[in-house]
């Protein structure tokens, strides 16, 4: 996944707002990478543009190899089918369904086989064989974010990013969200992208960048 002079830019009643100017970023597969920054300094911005969900002032963006910035709004989408797998702080279960079917759904909008029993696997190694027929409102909430990360990587993504995966958790359960994340990403070689508020979380990873007046820099 890289970056070349990735620009992004909102008109504001003031006058032009610039979130980041210029940004180059290298992230080689299977490594680890957290991106802090104050509230408002642009980190899920960033994210989304990483992703594909959005697209930049300047600059083009690749992942897994694709330009993102030279397809349209279908074409990103698929790529992120293929390769990434995206968990947010707010969790986005669906209510109506139970664990295993939340798992499940982006096996079948892509028409996979086996859904089941694919969806079954990543929620049992995410320690919820337990609960596979639970509905969000009665698990918790590291066990929402559990099943959030089980869908996430379900479809087998060689990209995983989290926007704040552990900022609605408490203490302990976002340490082990976090164990969980960095276990998966050590053991199934996904590279790892995170946009945190907390250092303990990114000291963890390869590489600490700190975004901050529209300059992207070491943490």
């Amino acid at each position: 996944m890289r970056t070349e002079g990735l620009s992004m830019r909102f008109s504001g009643p003031d006058g032009e707002i610039r979130l980041f100017d210029g940004v180059d970023l290298s992230i080689p597969r299977g490594r680890s990478v957290a991106i802090l920054g104050a509230s408002g300094s642009g980190k899920s911005t960033l994210l989304g543009l990483l992703a594909g969900l959005d697209v930049p002032t300047a600059g083009r963006v690749w992942l897994a190899g694709n330009e993102l910035t030279a397809l349209d709004e279908d074409q990103r989408a698929r790529v992120r089918g293929e390769h990434l797998g995206f968990v947010f702080q707010a969790f986005h279960l669906l209510g109506g369904l139970n664990a295993l079917e939340n798992v499940m759904l982006p096996l079948e909008l892509a028409g996979g086989v086996r859904a089941g029993a694919r969806a079954e696997e990543a929620l049992r190694r995410v320690g919820l064989g337990g609960r596979l027929h639970h509905y969000p409102r009665q698990l918790s909430g590291g066990e929402q974010q559990r099943v959030a990360i089980a869908r996430a990587l379900v479809t087998g993504p060689s990209v995983l990013m989290g926007d704040e995966p552990t900022g609605n958790l408490d203490r302990r359960t976002g340490e082990q969200v976090a164990d969980l994340l960095f276990r998966l990403n050590e053991e199934q070689g996904t590279t790892l992208v995170l946009v945190t508020h907390d250092p303990a979380v990114g000291g963890r990873c390869d590489r600490m960048l700190n975004l901050a007046d529209g300059r992207l820099e070491a943490g």
